[in-house]
């Protein structure tokens, strides 16, 4: 089980990443074009936030089946795992700052809703899903991935 929810998780992350950052671009776009806000922009940061959601799901068991993880924290304790650069990115780091990452899309996409006029909308989504992308960026295992 642990392999496979390993490979999805790998695998989810790259449409987690080209959707966020499509979604950013697009925001980022229509604020500083003034473009109208058109279904399709409602289309793109909802299905940034569904694959978001999605990974955090499968990250979150992934979290307490892997030896990395939870149980990384249970067998070693907290002192030895933040000691350690890899375990502590990934028991620590990576958990915390991807939840951080999923609540600022949440927070954005929730925010654009409830404004009425295109300007304020983009500006909502451009500020939070480009945050979350930053952070995301900033704790991914890169080594993990290009090994």
């Amino acid at each position: 089980m642990y392999t496979t929810l390993q490979f999805i998780h790998s695998w989810w992350a790259y449409l987690v990443l080209f959707m966020v950052l499509i979604a950013s671009i697009n925001a980022l776009s229509g604020l500083f074009r003034n473009k109208e806000y058109q279904p399709k922009d409602f289309r793109i940061s909802l299905f940034a936030l569904i694959v978001t959601h999605i990974q955090l799901l499968i990250g979150l068991i992934l979290y307490f089946v892997s030896p990395l993880g939870f149980k990384s924290i249970s067998s070693n304790g907290m002192g030895t795992v933040m000691k350690d650069s890899v375990l502590r990115l990934y028991a620590v780091e990576h958990i915390t700052i991807m939840i951080l990452a999923v609540i600022l899309i949440t927070i954005g996409y929730s925010k654009h809703k409830k404004k009425l006029v295109s300007k304020p909308k983009f500006k909502s989504l451009a500020i939070f899903y480009t945050l979350a992308l930053i952070l995301m960026l900033s704790r991914i295992p890169w080594q993990q991935w290009f090994d």
